[in-house]
């Protein structure tokens, strides 16, 4: 016969050992010890058990890695060597609520007290990853970065060339207007050229207008100019706009995890929890 009793709130499993014949107590954890280390107990106390299972009433067997607790919750089938015993745990007495709540309270300070003693180790192993990951970051990022300061002057440079030249042609057209309207022919004569001129000018800039989505706008028509030039002069020199784009995000999100990361430290307060992405 195998019987089950509370002592001090713990289970005391008692049984009879087949080669000793004399029975033994086993005081468990339940919430700790695992079906598996029991029997290892019950083994190892009595070496003449050579088998050692649970069984569920209805016929299957108990993993070993299942808690003690769990097991207890329902009758079971304990199988020593060749002989089943049919126990049946008694139904433990629930906590009062005053009782479970100063449980909760313990349990509540214990996590507290183990927070404050870790917590500094772990930030300062949190702290020594993310420098580390931050030199790793910069150190991918020099590289580019100097390709990149490349890129932009001469994008830059072509640029304000094309600015110029824009304004030496419409300088130019300027001139050669007024040499033909003053010089040449007479006012009767350029008045319908300087019409079809403004009016194919409309047609240029209502032509960008449909193909760019956009207004022309002197300051976007420069920076759409700028960044024409600047992938064409990236893809010239194989210049991974994209894992460069990838870096500077890591190491913005890196930085603010270290922000975060120092600012309890400063003020002694309760550190933010840091998402990490893989």
């Amino acid at each position: 016969e195998v019987t089950i009793n509370y002592r001090h709130g713990l289970p005391v499993i008692t049984l009879m050992l087949p080669t000793r014949s004399e029975r033994c107590q086993f005081t468990v954890k339940p919430v700790v010890t695992t079906v598996g280390a029991f029997l290892q107990d019950v083994q190892r106390e009595d070496k003449g058990i050579e088998r050692a299972e649970v069984f569920a009433t209805d016929g299957s067997k108990v993993s070993d890695a299942t808690l003690m607790e769990v097991l207890l919750m329902n009758d079971f089938k304990l199988v020593i060597n060749n002989t089943a015993y049919s126990v049946s745990p008694p139904v433990k007495d629930k906590l009062s609520s005053e009782h479970a709540t100063e449980l909760e309270d313990i349990k509540s300070l214990v996590h507290r007290l183990f927070v404050a003693l870790h917590l500094e180790d772990h930030q300062i192993r949190k702290e020594r990853e993310l420098l580390q990951k931050l030199d790793h970051l910069k150190g991918e990022l020099l590289p580019l970065e100097q390709m990149k300061a490349r890129i932009m002057d001469s994008a830059d440079a072509k640029t304000s060339r094309l600015l110029w030249v824009g304004l030496a042609l419409m300088s130019t057209q300027g001139g050669a207007l007024a040499w033909l309207t003053w010089w040449v022919y007479s006012w009767d004569i350029m008045e319908p050229v300087t019409y079809f001129i403004t009016y194919g000018s409309a047609m240029a800039f209502y032509a960008y207008f449909v193909l760019t989505k956009q207004d022309y706008i002197y300051p976007h028509a420069k920076d759409r100019q700028f960044l024409h030039y600047f992938y064409r002069k990236s893809k010239k020199q194989h210049f991974n706009v994209e894992r460069y784009n990838k870096l500077k995000d890591d190491l913005a999100e890196a930085e603010e995890s270290l922000r975060r990361l120092r600012q309890p430290l400063h003020l002694k307060l309760p550190i933010q929890e840091i998402s990490d992405k893989d």
